[in-house]
């Protein structure tokens, strides 16, 4: 069973209002990449990863007059993908929604959030609210309760691999700390910067809450997505100590695993797996950092044959393979990656 996670840089823009995609010569909203060339460039991506699963970070809208499945769907029945259904949880605010494209012939899955339904004025609880809730921590030790809540709710599925009947749950996340929008001075900037990192850890204490309550449950788990954060990613990492990263993966025997996480925590210096790749306008460069994950519970690590980032410049085939090493740079901004399990 090969699973992926694939965050598609507005993947929105390419889909009319009915879901139909949009192979148009007019600009998508990547740099310099059409509407066509980009969805031409994710055909190919998506038809060369061949998954049973695809967790989409930043799939398509979700709103009055957008639908998100709708869209997805018609985007695999164009490239006739054999992950052409989909699913989705929590609708957000931000026109990147989380999905999941499967296919019905190698699993079954379904929604399936967990925790209390969100209450106004509900005491808070030792487990994890559900999602689409607000989370009740004291972030910075000032005896005053601070109220989190996502903007993008992580998307909690049930799977079912149909020829093993192998059970998991799986969990899409995209976390995210916002940029100090309004911030005129250097101290506003950092202020601002601080206090949106420690709500991205909360969010991090949240999800790891629910990880260990499906490991106490005896669940089979995976974690995957866009984290946006890691090891010596962030300038202000020394304040809190540990990465949302290293939140959520834990420790100990509930710890979840990650090869390239774990490549990451234990060579700080020289290099290191990347599964994504930024232009800096003002430097001139390109930044390249590990982001995206697909973190699982022991019992599943002991079935996972490879994990894979499909890098165009790092991997092999990949660099080798020109038509698809292009359309990985004009897909997204992030590479895919994939996990394949043996599961009998």
């Amino acid at each position: 069973m090969r699973v992926a996670t694939y965050n598609v840089e507005w993947f929105d823009s390419l889909f009319d209002d009915a879901g139909r995609v949009l192979v148009e010569d007019s600009w998508s909203a990547r740099h310099n990449i059409t509407k066509a060339m980009q969805v031409e460039a994710l055909g190919i991506v998506f038809t060369a990863l061949d998954a049973d699963v695809v967790m989409v970070i930043e799939a398509p809208d979700t709103s009055r007059s957008r639908k998100t499945v709708p869209a997805l769907e018609a985007f695999a029945a164009a490239f006739e993908l054999r992950a052409r259904k989909a699913l989705m949880g929590f609708s957000n605010d931000t026109q990147q929604e989380i999905a999941l494209m499967y296919d019905p012939d190698v699993v079954a899955a379904r929604h399936d959030p967990r925790g209390p339904a969100p209450l106004a004025g509900a005491p808070p609880g030792d487990g994890a609210p559900r999602f689409d809730g607000t989370f009740r921590i004291d972030l910075d030790i000032d005896a005053t309760e601070d109220k989190v809540v996502f903007s993008k709710p992580p998307l909690e599925v049930a799977v079912t691999h149909l020829a093993s009947g192998q059970q998991m749950r799986m969990i899409g996340a995209h976390l995210k700390s916002k940029a100090p929008h309004g911030a005129t001075s250097r101290d506003e900037i950092m202020r601002l910067s601080i206090a949106n990192r420690r709500k991205q850890l909360a969010q991090a204490i949240w999800l790891r809450r629910r990880v260990d309550e499906h490991l106490a449950a005896g669940d089979a788990l995976m974690v995957l997505g866009d984290l946006n954060d890691g090891p010596g990613l962030d300038e202000y990492e020394h304040l809190f100590g540990r990465s949302s990263v290293e939140i959520i993966l834990g420790t100990g025997d509930t710890a979840l695993f990650d090869p390239h996480a774990a490549q990451a925590l234990e060579r700080r210096l020289g290099g290191q797996p990347t599964s994504a790749r930024f232009f800096i306008s003002t430097e001139h460069r390109y930044l390249q950092a590990l982001l995206d994950y697909v973190m699982v519970s022991p019992d599943l690590r002991a079935k996972a044959k490879r994990w894979r980032i499909w890098h165009p410049f790092d991997d092999p085939v990949c660099w080798n393979t020109p038509d698809l090493c292009d359309a990985l740079l004009n897909a997204s901004d992030h590479f895919p990656v994939t996990l394949d399990l043996e599961l009998t």
